[in-house]
C-alpha cells in the first residue's frame, strides 16, 4: 500500500482525445509535497508517512510546529497529512514527491472538504418534497413537518433529516480516473469533478476498489529534477477492459 499525495484544486476545464471527444477535468496541482516524518511498528504501533504541503513562511508557524519543522529539517509547510503504508512502501525523511507518483489511466480516490451552503432547508438539504400547495395548507408549502412521535418516545430521533448547516463536511469521490500528467508544471489532470471549492486543497490516493497498475512507481514516485530534460510522456487511455488492464492511446491535446 502506497502513501498518497496532497494536491491544490484550480478548477477545471478540458481536454480532447484523439477522437476529438472533449473530457472534462479538474486540474490539480502539486506544491512542494514533501516527507516530514515516519511512523514505525516498534516506536509508534502503527506504520505510515506524513506528508507536507506547500511552504509558508516561518514567522506565521506557532513554537511547537516551528520545533517539528526544524526537527524534519524542512520548510514549513501549509498542510500536514499522513498517510498509512505498508512496511515496504516507506519513504525517507525529506523525499520530495512529484505527479509521477500517478501514471495515466490510474483510477484515484479524492478527499477534500465540500462546498459550504451555509443554513439550507429541507428541501434542498434532504431533496424532500415538501407540503401541497393547497387544500389547507398555509405557510408550510416548503416545511418538512413532524419531527417526533407521540408519547412514546416523546421526542426527536437523533439523526432526524431537517433544515441545517448544508455542505462543509469530508467528501471522498472515488474511482476518477486520471486523465494527463504534466510533470513540468506541477499538474495532475483527473477526468470530472473533484469534492472542495477553488484552491482548496485535497488528498488523492490510489483507489482501493481496483488493483494498483503494474507499472505505477513503487514504493513512490519522487519529483523529477527541473535540469531533467527527460519528461514522462503522458497519454490519455480511453478505454479499460474487464480484467482491470488499461489500454493507452496515443495522447490527446490541451485546449488553449
Amino acid at each position: 500500500m502506497r502513501c498518497g499525495v496532497i494536491a491544490r484544486k484550480l478548477g477545471m476545464s478540458r481536454i480532447f482525445n484523439d477522437k476529438g471527444e472533449h473530457v472534462p477535468v479538474t486540474v490539480l496541482r502539486l506544491e512542494d509535497v514533501e516527507v516530514l516524518a515516519i511512523r514505525s511498528m516498534e516506536k509508534d504501533g502503527y506504520i505510515a508517512v506524513q506528508l507536507g504541503f506547500n511552504n509558508k513562511k516561518l514567522k506565521n508557524m506557532n513554537k511547537p510546529l516551528k520545533g517539528f519543522f526544524a526537527k524534519a529539517k524542512s520548510e514549513p509547510k501549509e498542510k500536514i497529512v499522513e498517510f498509512r503504508v505498508s512496511e515496504e512502501a516507506l519513504l525517507n525523511i525529506g523525499d520530495k514527491i512529484g505527479t509521477n507518483h500517478f501514471i495515466p489511466g490510474q483510477r484515484i480516490d479524492v478527499v477534500g472538504i465540500s462546498q459550504g451552503k451555509g443554513f439550507a432547508g429541507s428541501m434542498k438539504r434532504h431533496n424532500f418534497g415538501g407540503m401541497q400547495a393547497t387544500h389547507g395548507v398555509s405557510i408550510s408549502h416548503r416545511a418538512h413537518g413532524s419531527t417526533g412521535n407521540s408519547q412514546d418516545p416523546g421526542r426527536t430521533w437523533k439523526g432526524k433529516k431537517m433544515a441545517g448547516q448544508y455542505g462543509n463536511v469530508r467528501v471522498t469521490t472515488q474511482n476518477l480516473k486520471i486523465v494527463k500528467l504534466l510533470e513540468n508544471d506541477n499538474l495532475i489532470l483527473v477526468e470530472g469533478s473533484v469534492p472542495g471549492s477553488k484552491n482548496g486543497i485535497v488528498t488523492l490516493s490510489d483507489a482501493v476498489k481496483y488493483n494498483r497498475p503494474k507499472d505505477v512507481p513503487f514504493p513512490a514516485g519522487l519529483r523529477i529534477s527541473e535540469n531533467t530534460e527527460d519528461i514522462k510522456d503522458t497519454t490519455i487511455p480511453v478505454s479499460e477492459d474487464d480484467s482491470g488492464k488499461i489500454s493507452e492511446n496515443k495522447g490527446a491535446k490541451v485546449e488553449d
